[in-house]
């Protein structure tokens, strides 16, 4: 099974930029988007993915051209679930999940606190209900890929220039805690798992030229339940598509 998650900053600017291309050339059987931005009343070319053999699944935000999520899949799920059960991140689109015979996939975008602190502590109150959640949910559903937009970079070698970014939202030492527990909590990180090695990113500011110098932060991922460590093949970051200030994550299950 091949899944790829992609935070495409707007699904509408990314169709624009000859996307369906790269999907088609990509093979994937389940695409976890995020920040779709769009109703799918608003996506023109729905039927072009029927016609690549996607089945597609949209949860946008109430409010409208923000946040959301979506996923797409060759693999008929035998059911998808819409939301977390909780109000104030349903009604942002942030959470869905398409359970399969083996594994289930979850497309979820993280709040981002950078824009002040009525954010950021919207965004701590997430992430507290997030591992209440996710602890009861692998009750049920053992093999679990928690793919998205994240908006945390976990360690130093996931950030460019961790010392003068100590202080930034998505770095924080909380945000840090938070991310090492979660993983201790039963999850693999599965690019790191395959991918040592520094400098590679997955979003970079639409300023100073930052992704043509790679200035970037790694906070897309691929968190895989410790159950299904022994059926990782392959992890991958895609930095040459350019259809959104993030670029997609590959993962690789074998089975």
């Amino acid at each position: 099974m091949k899944i790829i998650t992609y935070n495409v900053n707007g699904i509408r600017s990314a169709l624009s930029k000859n996307w369906l291309a790269w999907l088609q050339a990509t093979q994937a059987d389940v695409v976890c988007l995020q920040e779709i931005k769009a109703t799918p009343e608003q996506i023109a070319d729905l039927y072009v993915l029927e016609q690549m053999g996607y089945e597609h699944y949209w949860y946008p935000a109430e409010k409208k051209g923000y946040s959301g999520t979506a996923i797409l899949t060759k693999i008929t799920p035998k059911h998808v679930e819409f939301g977390s059960g909780m109000d104030d991140y349903d009604r942002e689109g942030r959470i869905i999940r398409a359970d399969f015979e083996d594994v289930s996939v979850m497309s979820t975008y993280f709040p981002s606190g950078s824009s002040g602190d009525e954010r950021q502590a919207f965004k701590y109150r997430f992430l507290d209900d997030f591992q209440q959640y996710i602890d009861q949910l692998k009750w049920a559903y053992p093999k679990l890929v928690i793919s998205g937009d994240y908006n945390i970079c976990h360690k130093p070698i996931d950030i460019h220039n961790p010392k003068s970014n100590a202080n930034s939202s998505g770095f924080l030492p909380e945000e840090r805690e938070w991310m090492e527990n979660f993983i201790q909590s039963g999850f693999v990180d599965s690019f790191r798992h395959f991918n040592p090695e520094p400098h590679h990113y997955t979003w970079w500011s639409y300023r100073a030229g930052a992704r043509a110098k790679n200035l970037g932060w790694r906070i897309d991922y691929h968190l895989a339940s410790k159950e299904l460590q022994a059926h990782l093949k392959r992890a991958a970051i895609l930095p040459d598509a350019k259809h959104s200030d993030h670029c997609p994550v590959l993962l690789e299950l074998d089975i």
